[in-house]
């Protein structure tokens, strides 16, 4: 039976050791631990992660491994070097930094990289211990990104999904990385790939351009022969969980004991892990400037602050530390009185009974991260207000901002306007807030954590099914074979062969691809022996294939289908074609050209290319889509079509193509053995027209109409030797 293997940095137990020397199994609050809770202790489903605990004892290290494993759980043990050098180091000074735009902070050093290497094959090598076919394995964040191709060298055909947690940076942050190739191509080996929010993927699609040249339609980017899909999926809390413990007895009797300790105050709420993105001192000054510009409302509104304690042994969190402790009490001294304390300032963790009290009581939660993935404060406070009576203030910054559109969004680096934010929120009428609060909740109970677990590993499905589905059969030996002894068995062969991309490799000038000596052998033997009758089926003019190929004894099909040729006779066009189009399309093409450096037209008889693959990556891209935008609608009223192929945009009669062309060769010559190759979807045409019998062979994408499929150009060079 397959199975779900959930991977993380972390388990969802964490293991403790108490005073006597026993080991104690804490579960973990987190949202990411509720959700996937219901996958990982069905069946033989697995989650793979660190205890979070270093072992020096093997006998407690044995004792833990198969109290987890009973649990459905599988620990990988990791040294106190790794620990440092893997989490504290390259994740958290490296990676950290960087995603959240804090690269003043970042260290680059190649300790921290090869530890990272290191336990990513780690947490790889225990995978594959557990992986099984048909089995699928969903791996989270930031500290494995290298996993998913790792997994993939190894087993090419498993379901690989990964979701990135924090945010993902634009390319000119990213590529500060040294390590960034490796990175990217670390994460390119999922099938999907999960951000919270569409600004997050459009980043990544963005790096993935620029940096490993590999550019993407609709999200979708292919990468070694595979489709790998990206997309936004924001993650949710668990509603119902929250809603409850806002409505349970405990929850309640603490609202009233701690109403009763603040008194009759105005409450603004802020619930922060220890760390530099979560803008603590900024949000402290706000309320300073706050309670300096609205002295009224001195003594009638405090701030509660919990700053849940991090890596406070690590410098820079200690120094944040020193400054959020000095900004509290300067503004405690500097506006406190006997009766009124502004700041209630806690620095633990509390349990989910007293946060749920906090949420309730709070009459403002002011989340201002300066750069966060999703954050769920947000959510939770929203969820927690039963009466629907409170006011979120809430960072553009956050991905939770694109969802809860309905809190009053700021920017946390405009402190005036925050501050203004503050007197909006304590003043808005009951009426508003809960007109607000309603809109977020449903909102929430609708995109909750477990809509977002089932949303994911829903989609995973479908793009592997989509991708078994399309699986061309990879020609080796065994195929290569089978193919050559029914080659060898008929007397009246037809060979279709696409020109760029399948018998050479691109280039970014289109005329410096002619034919090798050794591919102009092959093509010569191939087409001089009597029982074969080869095809040149390609979208060049006829006249640079006439220069190329002419003198061999071959067939053309040129500018996909509006010139043909057989090797004894003329040159003569498709028939019902027109090109009094081509004025007024290529007016158009101009424009782009003009402002698009190292973009250029060619012309062919009865088609109108724009190339540009001279053009900066992403430019290019994006220049195409507006060409094709563009011409979308006069192509129909026009009865044109375009067609994007490698780094080209076509402009051509919607009555030509390929597989038309290819059509009437095959009625005409009536050949016993048919195969063709080619490399684009204009390829497909062909694929698709020909008879179930033939030989169908894709250059480069396995997903296509064809039967079968070849990684290059030179694998087809090759392959056509042996033909002869």
């Amino acid at each position: 039976m397959s199975k779900t293997i959930i991977v993380s940095n972390r388990l969802p137990v964490k293991v403790l050791k108490n005073e006597n020397g026993e080991l104690l199994y804490k579960p973990s609050e987190g949202g990411l631990a509720t959700g996937l809770g219901s996958i990982y202790k069905k069946g033989n489903n697995l989650w793979v992660g660190w205890p979070g605990r270093f072992f020096k004892n093997k006998d407690k290290k044995k004792e833990a491994r198969a109290k987890l494993e009973s649990q459905n759980m599988k620990p990988v043990f990791l040294t106190q070097e790794e620990i440092t050098l893997y989490y504290e180091g390259f994740s958290n000074e490296t990676l950290w930094p960087n995603f959240h735009y804090f690269n003043q902070y970042a260290l680059y050093r190649k300790s921290y990289w090869d530890a990272y290497e290191k336990v990513n094959k780690k947490f790889c090598n225990e995978i594959l211990d557990e992986l099984n076919p048909g089995d699928r394995v969903w791996v989270h964040d930031y500290q494995l990104m290298l996993v998913p191709q790792m997994i993939r060298e190894k087993k090419p055909d498993v379901s690989v999904g990964f979701f990135l947690h924090i945010p993902f940076p634009s390319f000119e942050v990213f590529r500060l990385l040294p390590w960034r190739r490796q990175l990217l191509d670390g994460v390119l080996g999922s099938d999907l790939i999960g951000f919270h929010t569409y600004d997050d993927m459009r980043h990544f699609l963005s790096a993935v351009s620029r940096i490993c040249y590999i550019s993407n339609h609709h999200g979708q980017i292919q990468k070694d022969r595979r489709t790998v899909v990206t997309d936004s999926f924001p993650i949710g809390i668990d509603y119902d969980k929250y809603a409850n413990q806002a409505a349970h007895p405990d929850t309640l009797s603490r609202e009233v004991e701690y109403r009763t300790s603040l008194g009759d105050q105005k409450l603004i709420l802020s619930i922060d892990r220890l760390d530099y993105s979560k803008g603590i001192p900024a949000r402290l000054q706000i309320f300073d400037i706050f309670l300096k510009n609205y002295p009224q409302y001195q003594g009638k509104v405090s701030l509660m602050m919990v700053v849940v304690p991090s890596r406070d042994s690590v410098e820079k969190y200690k120094h944040l530390k020193e400054e959020v402790d000095l900004l509290v009490g300067r503004i405690n001294g500097k506006y406190g009185t006997v009766n009124w304390t502004p700041i209630h300032y806690f620095y633990r963790s509390f349990p989910i009974e007293d946060l749920s009290a906090f949420y309730r009581m709070a009459d403002v939660a002011m989340v201002t991260p300066m750069r966060d993935g999703m954050n769920l404060v947000c959510k939770e406070y929203v969820a927690s207000k039963l009466d629907q009576k409170g006011v979120l203030i809430l960072s553009e910054m956050a991905g939770a901002s694109k969802e809860l559109s309905d809190a009053i969004i700021v920017n946390p680096n405009d402190k005036h306007q925050v501050v203004d934010a503050i007197y909006r929120a304590l003043t808005m009428t009951e009426e508003e807030q809960k007109k607000h609060i309603s809109i977020m909740q449903k909102t929430l109970k609708k995109f909750n954590i477990h809509h977002w677990v089932s949303l994911f590993l829903g989609k995973l499905d479908d793009v592997t099914r989509k991708r078994d589905e399309l699986a061309t059969k990879v020609v080796d030996k065994k195929t290569q074979t089978s193919i050559l002894k029914a080659y060898q068995a008929k007397n009246k062969r037809m060979l279709f062969l696409d020109y760029d991309g399948t018998l050479v490799s691109f280039d970014s000038d289109p005329q410096a691809v002619k034919p090798g000596k050794e591919l102009l052998k092959i093509l010569k033997k191939l087409s001089e022996n009597p029982k074969n009758q080869v095809v040149i089926i390609s979208g060049r003019d006829k006249t640079t294939l006439e220069s190329w190929l002419g003198h061999l004894p071959v067939d053309f099909i040129a500018e996909h289908g509006v010139w043909l040729k057989d090797k004894a006779g003329e040159w003569y066009m498709a028939e019902g074609l027109d090109n009094s189009w081509k004025d007024e399309i290529r007016d158009i093409l101009d424009i782009y050209v003009n402002k698009t450096p190292g973009s250029f037209i060619e012309e062919k008889d009865y088609s109108l290319v724009w190339h540009y693959r001279k053009v900066e990556t992403g430019l290019g891209e994006l220049r195409a889509r507006e060409i094709i935008s563009h011409l979308k609608y006069l192509a129909v009223n026009m009865n044109l079509q375009v067609l994007e192929g490698n780094k080209v945009v076509e402009i051509k009669n919607i009555e030509v193509n390929k597989g038309k062309a290819a059509s009437k060769w095959v009625s005409n010559y009536k050949p016993e053995f048919i195969m063709a190759l080619g490399d684009d979807w204009t390829d497909e045409d062909t694929f698709k027209a020909l008879p179930d019998e033939a030989y169908t062979i894709k250059v480069g994408d396995i997903h296509s109409a064809a039967k079968y499929s070849v990684e290059s150009p030179e694998v087809v060079v090759r392959f056509l030797s042996l033909l002869n």
